[in-house]
Parts: structure tokens; C-alpha cells; sequence
């Protein structure tokens, strides 16, 4: 199934445009953001098969240092979480350093204030998956209440779209991993990108 984008331009206006770009494997969703933010941004609408999750990463070009802090808020999960694994893209050509990785408790930005992750979580970081699944075992299990992300520094790879998964297992006896939403990125050219 084709996913189709389609932007809104804040500047003073609203003009949505339709996206070029067609990814197959995804349920068809619909990309928004609110009128009067400077730029492009991309906010999904969620489905049963896809949830969106909101994101920050501090450069979007690609070929250059940023701090990516992808954020899991207390309405995108209904329990404790005693795993969290986040399954970054086959084709994101850089590496992630376990030990620069923190799971934080966070404050969520929006038009007027950033996103800030200053309480970091006791956790041990493992990476799996040939380096493409970040394993966050936090000391104690992390309650539902409060905002969390996990957030590390990154050498950007090259333009595209970049989908990273949360799964979370909660404390219990089935040692199961659910599906909590996805961090869809995407890397520029540059300025004019």
C-alpha cells in the first residue's frame, strides 16, 4: 500500500501541498502540522497499524552531528516498562555508541518552550540485532505517568526517511514485547533540503 504525504506550510498561511513520495509497507496515513509553524514539520495521524510518535533531533541534515531525543509519552503507553527496545532501520548507515545513550524523564515542548530530558533513568543500554536494536533495561521499572525518551548523539547518514520502532515489555509473567509506535525521521540535503 502506497503512503501518501502531504505537507502543510506554516508561513503566516496554510498551503498543503501533495507529496511526491511513496513508501510501500506502511498503511496509508495523512501528514499534518499546525498553520503558523516557521518550516516544515510532519505530524502523522494514527492508526490501528501505525502510531506516530512525537520526536526531536536537534539538525536535520544529513552528514552532521544532532542529538535525537525520541519521546514516548505517558498517553503512548498504559503500563510500566521494564524493557523498552528501539529498533533503528537496516539502512540507517550510522552507528550508535550504547554508552552515549540515556533513557530520561522529559518535559514535552511544543510552539512556545523546547523539549527538555533532564532526569536520567538508571538503565543499562545493550545493543542487538547487528547494532540495529537498542535493548534499554531500566533499574526499576519506569512508571506510565511521565513523559520519557531516549536520546543520544548520532552522526547523521544520508537524506531519507528513517522509521524507528518502540516495543515495550511490561513487569508480568509473559515476557512479551508490544508494539508502542513508530519515530518516522527524516534527513535533508541541507538548508534547501
Amino acid at each position: 500500500m502506497a503512503l501518501r504525504l502531504r505537507t502543510v506550510l506554516g508561513l503566516g498561511g496554510a498551503a498543503a501541498l501533495a507529496g511526491g513520495i511513496a513508501l510501500t509497507g506502511l498503511p496509508e496515513v495523512k501528514a499534518q502540522n499546525s498553520a503558523g509553524t516557521p518550516g516544515i514539520s510532519f505530524r502523522w495521524n494514527n492508526n490501528k497499524d501505525f502510531k506516530n510518535l512525537y520526536f526531536f533531533i536537534s539538525n536535520q541534515e544529513r552528514d552532521t552531528w544532532s542529538e535525537y531525543k525520541l519521546i514516548l509519552k505517558s498517553k503512548d503507553r498504559k503500563a510500566a516498562i521494564i524493557k523498552l527496545d528501539v529498533t533503528v532501520p537496516s539502512y540507517f548507515d550510522s552507528t550508535i555508541n550504547p554508552k552515549e545513550v540515556a533513557l530520561k524523564y522529559c518535559q514535552v515542548g511544543g510552539a512556545l518552550k523546547s523539549t527538555r530530558c533532564n532526569e536520567t533513568i538508571p538503565a543499562t543500554v545493550e545493543l542487538a540485532n547487528d547494532g540495529k536494536t537498542l535493548e534499554i533495561f531500566p533499574e526499576s521499572p519506569v512508571p506510565p505517568n511521565k513523559a520519557i525518551g531516549v536520546v543520544f548523539p548520532v552522526y547523521n547518514p544520508g537524506s531519507g526517511m528513517y522509521q524507528f520502532n518502540a516495543l515495550a515489555q511490561a513487569p508480568g509473567d509473559v515476557p512479551m514485547a508490544g508494539y508502542l509506535g513508530s519515530w518516522v525521521i527524516e534527513i535533508t540535503d541541507g538548508i534547501d533540503g
